[in-house]
């Protein structure tokens, strides 16, 4: 065995290992291109609720408040601005701590 079959060997060591890093790297990319994607998604704040404009503000009378209302802070809510409880799930999904708005009318 000359030295010219140990140069062989190395260059072909050098390829198997560059291949590898790269199917390692473009397979990590696609990992978190496709499939990391739906935790990045739960963490995420506003999910779909007037995703067209560019600040989402609500607005209300005092007078219409009534006694007590309770208002979302996560953004879960199917009854979006007000609250239906589903900051619950969404802490227990993602480790928040987050919980609703409540105004209530001071007791004279």
């Amino acid at each position: 065995m000359g030295l010219g079959s140990n140069c062989t060997v190395r260059v072909e060591w050098v390829a198997a290992v560059s291949l590898a890093a790269g199917a390692a790297a473009v397979g990590y990319l696609a990992y978190r291109k496709f499939l990391a994607k739906d935790k990045c998604c739960k963490a995420m704040v506003n999910l779909h609720i007037q995703k067209d404009n560019p600040k989402v503000v609500h607005a209300f009378d005092m007078e219409d408040l009534g006694d007590k209302a309770v208002y979302c802070r996560c953004w879960r809510s199917k009854k979006f601005p007000l609250c239906d409880g589903s900051h619950t799930k969404h802490n227990d999904e993602t480790g928040d701590n987050v919980g609703p708005l409540i105004i209530k009318r001071k007791e004279a």
